[in-house]
């Protein structure tokens, strides 16, 4: 069977898909390799994209914080295929913990690597895009961009940023034929949950804000142990690879489990009743 993507009778795109190593950047990757991309991922654990590689992929190693490796990330690109026509920009964690128990330099880090490495990417990615008059950026974002959860002040901080900045963004690039997407996952089964717990409960799980931390704790890990609780990584792919099948991609998609529900409670049910929803699960 033909394949139906606008791709298909023209050149190899080359995609570059970073945050690979797991989860929904790995699982993206599988899928853009299937659909005949040029596909390189990018993550700081380059052993774990080794099965990418055998796959066909690229791997480089590239920590989305420290420019140099962004910059050398972009330039092997450049290089090697002329540049990046689907950026999928998916590196990022989620850090958890109380406000006043949480460093500025901690909450710096999170911006660097959920906001500004992925603008820099971006910044380095566009100029081939604007030349070819074409281009594909796809921005992981989380329904956390548009609700919000206690002991998350940094992270939602930073996936609201990132819900603005890729609307400008996609204005402002429409004009030279390049499309931004902005994905919404909800609870989806990666290291995400396991990775922030620990760090939560190390920052807030002995001081005065030691009982909402181990009630989210509590929460987070009923979550993840319910059976068909989180969507699997590969329905974020399948979203990422409808937008990149598509002429006109829908500017956001909302995917996974407990996202539209809890993105419609908090856009028509107001502030209070769904602070009583949330803060009824951290208890």
């Amino acid at each position: 069977m033909a394949s139906t993507s606008p791709f298909s009778q023209l050149k190899p795109q080359v995609a570059l898909v970073t945050g690979a190593s797991s989860g929904m950047g790995k699982e993206t990757a599988k899928r853009l390799l299937q659909e005949g991309l040029v596909v390189y991922v990018a993550a700081r654990r380059v052993a774990q994209m080794e099965d990418l590689r055998a796959l066909g992929a690229i791997p480089l190693q590239m920590d989305i914080s420290v420019d140099a490796d962004i910059v050398a990330a972009v330039n092997t690109i450049t290089q090697g295929h002329g540049g990046i026509d689907v950026l999928v920009n998916n590196a990022g964690f989620g850090m958890y913990g109380a406000m006043e128990d949480s460093t500025l330099a901690d909450a710096r880090y999170q911006f660097e690597v959920n906001l500004f490495g992925m603008a820099r990417l971006t910044q380095l990615a566009l100029p081939h895009m604007r030349r070819q008059g074409a281009g594909k950026v796809i921005n992981i974002s989380s329904m956390g961009g548009k609700i919000y959860t206690p002991l998350g002040s940094w992270y939602h901080a930073t996936k609201h940023a990132v819900e603005g900045w890729s609307d400008c963004l996609r204005l402002e690039l429409a004009p030279f034929g390049i499309q931004v997407v902005i994905i919404e996952p909800g609870v989806i089964a990666t290291e995400w949950g396991g990775v922030m717990l620990e760090p939560m409960l190390a920052r807030s799980g002995k001081g005065p804000y030691h009982a909402m931390a181990q009630g989210m704790a509590k929460a987070m890990r009923s979550t993840y142990a319910k059976a068909g609780a989180a969507s699997p990584p590969s329905v974020v792919a399948d979203a990422i690879l409808q937008a990149v099948r598509s002429r006109r991609p829908q500017t956001r998609y909302v995917i996974g489990k407990m996202a539209k529900p809890l993105m419609f409670i908090r856009k028509y049910f107001g502030d209070r009743l769904f602070d009583m929803a949330i803060m009824s699960q951290a208890k």
